[in-house]
């Protein structure tokens, strides 16, 4: 029932590992395509920034230098020109810089109006840029030359202008329209004895000046773009490189569970994750197909062990005649006796069921000197007509008292039925040295006939009898639940024997690290 589950997970299982595996693969190459856009976009941002704010500051830079030239055309310092025509020649070679420079002197402009006009003439706009002279707050002046765009057009701007002006100090700054983004700077002009206002504004087009940077950047979006689409199929074929050992893995488990053949097993190459996953698999089959087995063996066991006792008393009762007294009583007997039989296998059964779970055994410290003498008291009770010795270590033990009486008494029960009767018969407790430690050795000797050696691990099977066992009464669960026992404790059961030596059978227990190492052994006969 319990391989019928599993095999019925695993069908489940199938129908959506597929499924999931395509999601792995999937979340692997979106993941890798986040994490990759997400260095792209914030490198691209990055440098869009800095390339912007550069733009910037160039502008920034460029509509400073007229200061001073305005400066200059004040004080009446011109480059080869007429301070009162404004005839020069751009020094600053197109840049939008005044064209003086202040190499030679002349007489002071005396009005805002005349400095305007001298600076609107000498002036060249560059490319994108515009220039414009307010007297009063007006727009009154502009460049001979032809400009990218007029100021004086845009009544916002210049109420801007005009709200931001400060009569003491240079103003820049950035306004944003609904045409354009101009960057601008605002020289207020004032001259000696004149009561009127300047202002001399320059602005560059900002969009305009960035038009190179956005264009970098939008190439930068597209390779960018170009790039996650390669590192998608990249990702895409590399995961499904990555996770190709699964899907062979889930496919030799699909081809292995899908019938109730559980012999075969997954391939098992290379020494990576996948093939440590393959082989706990694989021991995970191993178990799988040693539980059906068992399972299967024990249910025709049990089917054949239950079949005789309803048999002979279907039989008996069939045949009974009930007006004779005498048949009526020894028919009743034999079912009760074969009911009782059947109540001793299914209770040996649920013992075995039992010796797995985690409370099987409850331990506790106990003197082997004591328990040997009790299990040889209870023992002698067996077959009183025989000679019964008993030999103990001093030692303490940290065992199940009670499992560990049930399973020696069941040897000694054994050794009573399969022995000569009248031989004698010693029940032994002693402490042994191996590789792995000391060990706890609790044995009964008998001087029976012996165990032929190729029979002597059938005996240990459920159900198992010896042909030499036939005519005696027993569930042929004995050793079974003694190995049962023995295991619960870490350890197992040890045959000695030999056709015509004897037998002796060992339950062997390691022993933990505080147990007393015997002094010496107790005889004793009963």
């Amino acid at each position: 029932m319990a391989n019928t589950r599993v095999r019925r997970t695993l069908a489940r299982g199938r129908r959506t590992v597929r499924h999931h595996t395509q999601s792995v693969r999937s979340r692997i190459v979106v993941s890798i395509l986040a994490v990759a856009a997400l260095g792209l976009a914030a490198s691209g941002v990055a440098a869009y920034l800095v390339q912007r704010e550069g733009v910037v500051a160039s502008i920034d830079a460029r509509l400073l230098r007229t200061v001073p030239d305005l400066k200059a055309i004040a004080s009446g310092a011109t480059t080869g020109g007429d301070p009162t025509t404004g005839t020069g020649t751009d020094s600053a070679g197109g840049t939008g810089a005044l064209a003086t420079t202040g190499a030679a002197a002349s007489t002071p402009l005396t009005s805002v109006d005349a400095i305007l006009r001298v600076a609107m003439k000498q002036v060249i706009p560059a490319a994108n840029e515009s220039v414009l002279g307010l007297i009063d707050g007006k727009p009154a002046l502009v460049p001979a030359a032809n400009l990218p765009f007029r100021m004086d057009e845009d009544a916002a701007f210049v109420a801007r202008i005009l709200a931001e002006a400060d009569p003491t100090q240079v103003v820049i700054g950035t306004a944003t329209g609904t045409e354009q983004t101009l960057r601008y700077l605002i020289v207020p002009v004032s001259a000696a004895g004149d009561p009127s206002s300047g202002l001399y504004v320059a602005a560059f087009d900002l969009d305009a000046e960035l038009g190179l940077v956005a264009e970098s950047f939008q190439t930068f979006v597209r390779v960018a773009l170009a790039a996650l689409i390669v590192v998608g199929l990249v990702a895409w074929v590399v995961a499904g490189r990555l996770l190709r050992p699964i899907r062979l893995l889930r496919d030799a488990a699909a081809g292995s569970t899908n019938a109730a053949d559980l012999t075969e097993r997954i391939p098992v190459t290379g020494h990576d994750d996948v093939s440590e996953l393959a082989t706990a698999i694989n021991g995970m089959f191993d178990r799988l197909q040693a539980s059906s087995l068992s399972q299967r063996r024990l249910l025709d066991d049990i089917g054949h062990e239950l079949k005789t006792p309803i048999t002979i008393i279907r039989g008996h009762l069939e045949l009974l005649d009930i007006a004779n007294v005498g048949e009526v009583r020894a028919t009743r007997e034999l079912a009760i006796d074969e009911l009782d039989r059947m109540s001793t296998l299914v209770s040996e059964i649920s013992l075995l069921a039992s010796s797995s779970g985690p409370n099987f055994v409850e331990l506790a410290e106990v003197d082997i000197e004591s328990l040997t003498a009790f299990v040889g008291a209870k023992a002698s009770a067996l077959d009183p007509a025989r000679t019964w010795r008993t030999e103990s270590a001093n030692v303490l033990a940290q065992i199940d008292s009670r499992r560990i009486t049930q399973a020696w008494l069941q040897l000694a029960d054994n050794a009573v039925k399969y022995s000569t009767p009248g031989t004698p018969i010693t029940i032994l407790g002693e402490v042994a040295e191996t590789p792995a430690g000391p060990c706890l050795n609790l044995s009964v000797q008998d001087a029976g006939p012996g165990i032929a050696v190729d029979a002597q691990e059938q005996i240990f099977e459920r159900f198992r009898r010896l042909e030499s066992s036939r005519g005696v009464y027993g569930s042929g669960l004995g050793l079974s639940i003694v190995s049962a026992i023995a295991e619960a404790h870490g350890g197992s059961v040890l045959l000695r024997s030999a056709p015509g030596t004897g037998s002796v059978f060992t339950i062997s227990i390691p022993l933990v690290a505080e147990a007393t190492i015997p002094e010496a052994l107790v005889g004793a006969e009963a």
